[in-house]
């Protein structure tokens, strides 16, 4: 257990109370020692040790090691400051860290040659680094490009030409890994017959036709899952700023798998099986907004499902058949139309999933009346709001 001090005693009881000065405190003491720590350090450092036994006093050091980023020749003083710290014991002087070391010429140094670019660029120093206003600041580890992307919010209003095309590069690798998701399944592999696991049953049987010599093993790979998805993408004024970016998505799936439907609907329901062009995300994107009628406006959310049971359910409806909805559930009709809508297509239907993008606000709660008839029926309820909450709802669109 670590020591009795007061800068120890909240990780003994929670994440909670002193631990946040604490950590702010010791990440002052590291910058003071001349070890970097950012204020989202600490930050990550207090969701670090909501994951570990904090009455382990070596879980404690390696946890906050990780998450404040301490670099390796930085080790040696950050567990003198840790032990330092946490038990209370005073520091005689700041430790000092190593200084780097000197280059020195080498003689068996492979020699850069003029045609080998790859090394020499890998061999020079950095000089947007060196600068102030460089496009990297130290070496310090910091998010991708992609990764600020994938959290980014739909509705946010800044979103450039080159954003746009990236997401788009984004959402159709995410639609290519949905429609090649193995499934627990096993089938006779196909293609190279070293690929797949070995299948001995068959492998028997094919031995019987060459008296008992296995010449050629036979083998078996899990099967790709292919069900039948149905998109259901609400368009009206209150998804204005969700919808294009769902709607990309969908079309990215809808290129990828064979088996994917889409309806839009406000104040009425659309099939646009018929607009979607493979490969021109954005001329189908015009082609549905200028379909779909009430583009942006009000929505009928209850009457639009009852029609989707009532005229598409009977041809799409099955047991490998996953229905998706996109909408905030915000509905100016009876809530108990769209709750018996609701009800009548979960029952013939394998899985439900309803994707709120409001569900990614922590402070949001589904009181509205649409959403909380609807509710009792939904296998599956979760936001929609970047492209981070669109990769955790992969597991759910599996068969």
């Amino acid at each position: 257990m670590i020591g009795g001090t007061p800068a120890s005693r909240p990780l003994q009881r929670g994440v909670t109370g002193e631990l946040a000065p604490a950590l702010a405190r010791f990440g002052g003491t590291l910058r003071a020692s001349g070890i970097g720590a950012t204020v989202r350090d600490e930050i990550d450092a207090i969701q670090a040790l909501k994951l570990i036994d904090r009455d382990d006093r070596d879980e404690v050091r390696t946890a906050l090691r990780i998450a404040l980023k301490i670099p390796r020749e930085a080790w040696a003083a950050y567990d003198r400051l840790f032990s330092s710290f946490w038990t209370g014991a005073d520091l005689v002087e700041p430790p000092e860290l190593p200084p780097p070391p000197a280059p020195q010429e080498r003689r068996d140094q492979p020699r850069l040659l003029s045609w080998d670019p790859v090394r020499r660029r890998l061999s020079e120093p950095d000089e947007d680094a060196e600068r102030p206003g460089g496009t990297r600041e130290g070496t310090r580890p910091a998010a991708s490009p992609q990764a600020l992307l994938r959290r980014k919010a739909f509705d946010a209003s800044a979103w450039t030409a080159q954003e746009m095309a990236a997401m788009e590069r984004l959402l159709a690798r995410l639609a290519h890994r949905l429609a090649t998701c193995r499934s627990r399944r096993w089938v006779p592999a196909v293609g190279s017959p070293a690929g797949g696991r070995l299948d001995p049953r068959r492998s028997y049987r094919r031995a019987v036709a060459t008296g008992g010599e296995m010449l050629r093993f036979a083998r078996r790979e899990r099967a790709v899952d292919e069900p039948r998805l149905v998109f259901l993408c609400d368009t009206s004024g209150s998804m204005d700023a969700h919808a294009r970016f769902l709607l990309m998505f969908v079309l990215a799936l809808r290129r990828a798998a064979r088996r994917a439907e889409l309806f839009a609907f406000n104040t009425e329901l659309v099939d646009l099986g018929r607009d979607v062009v493979p490969g021109k995300i954005r001329l189908t994107l015009d082609r549905i907004a200028a379909r779909v009628p009430d583009w942006s406006g009000g929505t009928r959310l209850g009457e639009s499902l009852a029609a989707f049971a009532s005229r598409h359910l009977p041809r799409l409806g099955g047991r490998r058949t996953i229905v998706v909805v996109l909408s905030d559930g915000l509905d100016r009709g009876d809530p108990a139309v769209l709750a018996a809508a609701v009800r009548r297509i979960r029952a013939r239907v394998r899985r439900l999933v309803w994707l709120n993008p409001l569900l990614g606000d922590p402070r949001y709660e589904p009181v509205a009346r649409g959403m909380a008839a609807a509710l009792p029926f939904i296998d599956c309820f979760a936001p929609a709001h970047n492209l981070e909450s669109l990769e955790r709802l992969l597991p759910q669109l599996v068969v």
